[in-house]
């Protein structure tokens, strides 16, 4: 089989995923708010000599369904076992980035028979306040669209080069300029979902072994770490140095490092 994409309809909703299409086993892949399933381009080659991978483009996101009207916590973590379900597999690990960790720990909580390690990345229990809201969909919003080209994009996204050449490979090329794959207004109604209070409880009620990973100068608070750990002391925290909060763009090799680690609790090498 070869690598491509799949789709999985849903009742209100399209959505689709990227698959490396290997025999072997499936682990699932969850970008963050505004993201796309490509962006972890270089997690998906360093793993799959061991896994099948699978990077789920979520709602409101790329190829899904740009602008569907349920963006509820919910929505996201069923779509998640919707695809688990269409690829006919029970119990897999799942890796989300920042929204992403957060549906992946809610999936983790909601349905634990289906993940057995959970990974989160710069990503915690939600329950931002609305300002923080506000601020990032006032940024969403704010992109110039469409950019003219490549380095008009680059000039704009000022962040370090290799995480704006990341995003940049996740705009839509129309006959009028590139644009994002998404709407800033589903995007910060979305977020609202997170932001609305901590999930506490469903933190509570993951069992799956958990890793989180946090960047050195990342935007996850401490007493949210602090909270996490108090109430599951058992899950290991790594923080890769000199990251910030797009750690699997920016710290490439000791993410991988510390992933595969998590993933092969056999591999000592240091």
């Amino acid at each position: 089989m070869s690598a491509g994409w799949g789709r999985v309809e849903r009742p209100d909703a399209e959505i689709w995923y990227y698959d490396t299409a290997e025999d072997k086993p499936i682990i699932v892949l969850l970008h963050g708010l505004a993201g796309y399933a490509r962006e972890w381009g270089a997690t998906i080659e360093a793993l799959r000599d061991e896994w099948c991978v699978v990077s789920v483009e979520q709602r409101g996101h790329g190829s899904s369904t740009r602008r569907p009207d349920d963006v509820s916590r919910a929505a996201y973590v069923e779509d998640v076992v919707a695809v688990l379900d269409h690829l006919d597999v029970d119990t897999v690990p799942v890796v989300g980035q920042s929204m992403g960790a957060h549906t992946a720990m809610l999936l983790a909580a909601a349905h634990p028979e289906r993940v057995d390690r959970l990974v989160m990345v710069e990503g915690g229990l939600g329950g931002d306040s609305p300002a923080a809201t506000s601020s990032v969909g006032d940024w969403l919003a704010s992109w110039p669209v469409p950019f003219a080209d490549r380095d008009e994009f680059l000039a704009f996204f000022k962040t370090t080069r290799m995480v704006a050449e990341v995003w940049a490979d996740g705009l839509d090329e129309r006959a009028d300029g590139l644009w994002p794959q998404w709407d800033p207004v589903t995007l910060t109604r979305a977020l609202t979902h997170v932001h609305e209070r901590e999930h506490l409880e469903e933190w509570s009620q993951v069992h799956a072994p958990t890793l989180l990973v946090r960047g050195e100068h990342g935007s996850l608070p401490d007493r949210q770490v602090e909270s996490m750990c108090a109430l599951r002391p058992e899950t290991e925290v790594a923080v890769i140095a000199g990251a910030g909060h797009d750690v699997h763009l920016e710290a490439v090799e000791p993410w991988l490092r510390v992933l595969t680690r998590f993933l092969d609790p056999g591999d000592t090498e240091d």
